[in-house]
């Protein structure tokens, strides 16, 4: 008998896995304006690598992801801090909200602010977290 997942397994990751970390990116991105946001986002992108570790083995999991789940963990806790810094250089309390015009047209303009920054702090701790963990129990 073998080892390997199913046929259907592992097509369906193929497919499903990208599309969950492109919905993840769009949860990350819209979640200071309407639900969604760095926590959910990052639950998303850590079950397509779930997915990955299910259809294909841990080790292809780990060679996607390209990068330890520890060190996502602290980058993303320094990228959350870092977004509370900028309040407090500025002498307000931490973590109040900066935002920044960025105009990328005549007529267009984007703005970009902390709490984008938090967000992605929390994205990537969130990721770390729950990848060290299923990585954790998949070696077992």
């Amino acid at each position: 008998m073998s080892t390997l997942p199913s046929l259907i397994l592992r097509t369906a990751v193929r497919w499903i896995s990208p599309l969950l970390l492109l919905f993840s990116l769009f949860l990350l991105l819209r979640g200071h304006h309407e639900p969604g946001g760095g926590f959910s986002g990052g639950l998303v992108a850590a079950t397509g690598f779930a997915l990955l570790t299910f259809g294909f083995s841990l080790e292809t999991a780990r060679r996607v992801l390209r990068v330890a789940p520890t060190t996502l963990v602290a980058v993303g806790i320094a990228v959350a801090l870092a977004s509370g810094a900028g309040a407090f250089l500025l002498r307000s309390p931490f973590l109040t909200g900066i935002w920044f015009k960025l105009p990328l047209t005549s007529t267009m303009v984007i703005e970009l602010g902390t709490p984008l920054l938090f967000d992605v702090g929390v994205y990537l701790t969130v990721i770390g977290a729950t990848l060290t963990m299923l990585f954790s129990f998949a070696e077992e």
